[in-house]
């Protein structure tokens, strides 16, 4: 049998037809549509082969169950019934109150016009917010640009006074291979020759 949960009276009412469908469609085979299958059996054993035929109905309505059952289970069914409920009443309530509102329901209406008058402002919205958010990535780009493009002229800069300095340093190396050895170790010599009594103690 169904596990009538409880749910509002459209679910209870549908429920329960459901039922009575899958209870009718497996005993719509009857005991003598049984018989002409197996009429051997039937005549040899009639008690047996109407406690399988019994059997056999049983199981198919019991199956017949538990995949509608599976079926309610993966698709919510009992919910979204409840929730059809509850949208069919909240309408008759608003009419006998005589509310109404832009999106009443119109025989008239066209299908598309009525899901455009929905899907519509949410795309909009939704665009909107696209927008909003390419913008801000756009800024957000910009500071990037602006931030490397700091980064490149501080690092040319620094790589210009690197240059300037490599160059100061190649010409005092020229300038101290051109200077005379000889001289300058001989003036060390007597330098150190010349200081010597200074430095005895």
């Amino acid at each position: 049998m169904f596990n009538n949960q409880s749910g509002s009276r459209r679910w209870t009412h549908f429920h329960s037809a459901l039922q009575l469908a899958v209870q009718r469609s497996a005993h719509k085979w009857t005991f003598e549509d049984f018989a002409e299958c197996f009429p051997l059996y039937v005549e040899s054993d009639k008690n047996g082969s109407s406690a399988t035929f019994n059997s056999i109905s049983e199981y198919i309505e019991n199956q017949n169950f538990r995949d509608l059952e599976q079926l309610f289970n993966d698709y919510n069914i009992r919910e979204n019934v409840d929730i059809l409920h509850k949208v069919v009443n909240d309408a008759k309530e608003r009419k006998e109150k005589g509310q109404t509102s832009k999106d009443v329901w119109k025989g008239d209406l066209h299908p598309k016009v009525a899901v455009a008058a929905r899907t519509v402002p949410v795309l909009n919205a939704e665009a909107a917010r696209l927008r909003a958010m390419i913008a801000q990535l756009e800024e957000e780009n910009h500071e990037l640009e602006a931030e490397l493009e700091e980064k490149v002229t501080a690092t040319n800069a620094a790589n210009e006074r690197v240059l300037e300095l490599l160059d100061k340093l190649d010409t005092v190396y020229e300038n101290w291979k051109n200077l005379p050895r000889d001289e300058i170790d001989e003036w060390t010599v007597q330098t150190a020759e010349s200081l010597k009594p200074l430095l005895r103690p």
